[in-house]
């Protein structure tokens, strides 16, 4: 019987199987040219792309992930259960503005809902030509919708009828679609066994590898001769890792004995009895890709990709413009192999290509001929769809009505050239909006504007300024020379100068050159001798909020279109950073409130030591209700701890005012079940449709007796003197805010000398897509160790095992609750 580690792989195997099968007929079921399937993740509301099949993953990266809450289509298919039919570009702007912003590309889409359960478990999406009349006319849904209902049914029959158990977390699994062309001469497809090593082989394999099926030894050893000598060792190998769940991320790039280049792609076999069965499938490019082609004698650069992205030709002349050996580039994604072609604008090209089938053509920057991190000469790009192979022509840009270096003054024309304002017209604009989404301080938008717009105009410098109480202040800063904008900070708006002359006048401002510029303002301190600079007001609703400044290193124009482009930048970047002004001033106010109703400093005892802990929240700026006091309780002191449900300012000032009644109840030494049940009826007399949990804690420090009820609220932990440290089992009665007649059961327990008692709210021990029980036991055995390491150095800082046990959430980016710990405990008689 195979190990549970073993079970795993054959699952997950499975589960690729099938999600590959079901993309692959989706796209026989549409007429698409790109498929896949998002399943749920362990993270709950969060949906990931588990296969893609006809586009290369990488090129997909910004949609691997998909919260379902988002305006996007998958999203609304998963959360409403509906199929979403776009059948063109028209259709998804109109409905899907944010999607369709990110592919601006002609193409149509369909995404059917995959049952199972109560919800679904997933979406199957199909990426189509785009379709003039509606898509009702021109495609049939009941094909997909049937593979959607197949596909729901085989995964939960995977996973046993427990819908819960299937979740994606993993990158995508990317595939090939089924190619369009013949393939007996040059697809060979095979399974290896490899419990005695043998080999059955279709006939496409026989042909390619020119074998005689009866004579062929049909072993492994004899495939992977026969497939590449040079290379047999390492197709063993993968045969082997690909059997124990591990097949290669990537195809094998290979070279037949007569030196051809070869591709062979391995996967756990699907649909066998034998469960470690390998499925293989050998490439062979064809006659374009044979060392005699008649490609290899054009004097232009020639280069082919598959659908993944894979280089699978190259021609001499395009090996040499790329500065790279044939053998190196063969086989390789083309984001490394060249990575000059790779990021914005190039991926929305090759993306272009891909799912609209029109032919593109662009001007690049070629690598640099001395193979170090500048820039080479200019290279006319053009790329030429086909069903299954994406063919690539590159040349010199002096071939053609050629781009020049703008730097050096000669024209480049705006409808050729990758990242020229027609192209940052379509490009920059929507992806800057997208980005500043995002982007909630003025220090987050800052980044983006540097992010974003720098790369889309060449720029090399970006300052921004703020306007408050009539001057403007430097906000940020990037490329000036050290200390050169320290003598325009906080400038007033009477100021001759043109950051300021922009803003007052909602007119931006372009100099060509820096002679332009002094020439207009005389005497202004220049940074530099030569460049260009443009001036942007950046104004939102009619409310100046600052100015833009952006330098370019050599002089430079600026057309109308590349002039208005910057301009209604200009318009986003000022909402963006209007919005984050507000956030900045209400996030201030919050932390302040946040303050104010936290104790400035807890009751103490002699005999008894105590340490608290509250960190926010890091989603939003919202305040939390997790609080913590100690106080005196007669002769005794109260430890008490409370988590009102929600965010925001009326959570802080719930929380407020229970801790004002826990505080007056304690004050008057009042039993554990008469502090709950009194402060139960004061939040349900309040009514604020909110609930709290909470602990409260009655020490007697002479005798070390604790008296403890609970309202829902997470259970203590004790560390013992001796290191024992354990959950205490104690009643617990419904949350606060509920029932007026609920009773809360009282508990009592022993703290000895040197032991550690910790009360906390659940933020502390909850994370999404984990249970709560595996969050407690955590920071019980992070408890113990903490503890054990503050005896070593003479148990004296309480303060400093507080901190190591929040020290992982205090570090965390992703905090999404508050957190609140109390500790405390009993001094020995020796200790002071």
């Amino acid at each position: 019987m195979a190990g549970s580690g073993e079970q795993a792989v054959l699952t997950r195997t499975r589960l690729a199987a099938l999600l590959v099968d079901a993309s692959t007929g989706a796209l026989g079921a549409a007429g698409g040219r790109v498929a896949g399937v998002y399943l749920r993740s362990s993270t709950p509301g969060l949906l990931r792309l588990a296969v893609l099949v006809g586009l290369p993953g990488p090129l997909f990266r910004p949609w691997w992930r998909l919260h379902v809450g988002r305006p996007f289509p998958v999203a609304d298919a998963y959360r409403l259960g509906v199929q979403v039919v776009l059948p063109n570009a028209t259709e998804t702007v109109r409905r899907y503005p944010q999607f369709a912003a990110g592919l601006p590309f002609p193409f149509g889409s369909v995404y059917i809902p995959v049952p199972g359960g109560t919800e679904p478990l997933g979406v199957l999406a199909v990426l189509r030509p785009t379709a003039p009349e509606t898509v009702d006319e021109l495609l049939d849904r009941e094909p997909l919708a049937r593979l959607a209902e197949g596909l729901g049914a085989e995964l939960l029959a995977l996973a046993d009828g427990d819908d819960a158990a299937i979740a994606w977390d993993g990158e995508p699994l990317c595939a090939r679609p089924p190619t369009a062309r013949p393939t007996e001469a040059r697809v060979g497809r095979f399974t290896w066994h490899p419990g005695d090593s043998t080999v059955r082989a279709d006939g496409g394999l026989y042909t390619l590898l020119g074998l005689d099926p009866g004579e062929f030894a049909a072993t492994g050893p004899a495939l992977a001769e026969a497939v590449a000598p040079a290379d047999a060792p390492r197709i063993l190998a993968a045969l082997y890792e690909t059997a124990a769940g591990q097949p290669p991320a990537a195809p094998l790039n290979l070279r037949s004995g007569e030196g051809t280049p070869r591709m062979l792609d391995l996967s756990p076999a699907a649909g066998t009895a034998e469960a470690c069965a390998v499925s293989g499938t050998l490439f062979d490019p064809g006659p374009a890709a044979s060392a005699d082609g008649a490609a290899d004698l054009l004097p232009q650069g020639v280069f082919c990709l598959d659908r993944l992205g894979l280089i699978v030709y190259v021609n001499p002349a395009a090996a040499g413009l790329a500065g790279r050996e044939r053998a190196w580039l063969l086989g390789r994604p083309l984001w490394e192999a060249m990575p000059w072609l790779s990021g914005p604008p190039y991926d929305d090209h090759l993306r272009s290509a891909l799912l609209s089938h029109e032919p593109v053509h662009v001007h690049v920057r070629g690598p640099d001929p001395g193979g170090g991190s500048g820039e080479g000469d200019w290279l006319a790009l053009s790329v030429h769809p086909g069903p299954d192979i994406l063919t690539c022509t590159l040349v010199p840009a002096s071939r053609v009505d050629a781009p020049m270096d703008p730097a050096a003054g000669v024209h480049v024309p705006e409808d050729t050239v990758a990242g020229s304002p027609s192209l940052t017209t379509l490009y920059r604009p929507i992806a800057l909006a997208i980005a500043l989404t995002d982007a909630v301080t003025a220090r987050q938008v800052s980044a983006v504007v540097m992010q974003e717009l720098l790369p889309a105009f060449g720029g090399r410098r970006l300052a921004i300024y703020l306007l408050q109480e009539r001057h403007l202040y430097l906000a940020w800063e990037t490329g000036f020379p050290q200390g050169f904008l320290a003598p325009f900070d906080g400038v007033g708006l009477d100021a001759h100068l043109p950051g300021v002359e922009t803003l007052t006048t909602g007119r931006p401002l372009f100099f060509e050159s820096m002679q332009q510029l002094e020439a207009t303002y005389p005497g202004i301190p220049l940074d530099a001798e030569e460049g260009a600079r443009a001036f942007l007001p950046l104004i939102a609703s009619g409310r100046p909020v600052g100015s833009c400044i952006l330098g370019f290193d050599g002089s430079r124009s600026f057309g109308t279109e590349e002039q208005t482009v910057l301009t209604a930048l200009a318009g986003l970047i000022a909402h963006a950073m209007e919005k984050a002004q507000r956030y900045d001033t209400e996030a201030a106010l919050a932390r302040g409130l946040q303050q104010a109703l936290l104790p400035r400093r807890l009751s103490t005892h002699p005999q008894v030591e105590t340490a608290g802990v509250y960190l926010p929240g890091t989603e939003g700026m919202d305040v939390g209700g997790d609080w913590y006091d100690v106080v005196e309780a007669g002769d005794g002191l109260a430890l008490v701890i409370g988590d009102v449900q929600g965010h925001g300012v009326q959570a802080a000032a719930t929380m407020g005012q229970l801790r004002s009644a826990v505080r007056a109840f304690a004050l008057g030494d009042r039993p554990p079940d008469e502090v709950m049940s009194g402060t139960n009826h004061l939040l349900i007399d309040l009514d604020p449709g909110q609930i709290a949990s909470c602990c409260y804690l009655r020490l007697d420090p002479s005798t070390g007796l604790a008296r403890v009820a609970r309202a829902g609220h997470p259970p203590l932990l004790l560390r013992r003197a001796d290191g024992r440290t354990r959950v205490l089992d104690v009643p617990v009665g419904v949350v606060l805010g509920v029932d007026p007649h609920a009773q809360y059961p009282v508990a009592e327990l022993w703290l000895e000398p040197d032991a550690i008692l910790a009360l906390y709210t659940d933020g502390l021990v909850e994370r999404p897509g984990t249970d709560i029980d595996e969050g407690i036991t955590a920071l019980r055995l992070a408890l113990a160790k903490a503890g054990a390491a503050a005896g070593r150095r003479g148990g004296r800082s309480l303060a400093g095992v507080a901190d190591r046990l929040t020290a992982a959430a205090r570090h965390a980016s992703d905090r999404p609750d508050d957190v609140a710990l109390l500790l405390a405990t009993r001094r020995t008689a020796h200790r002071r």
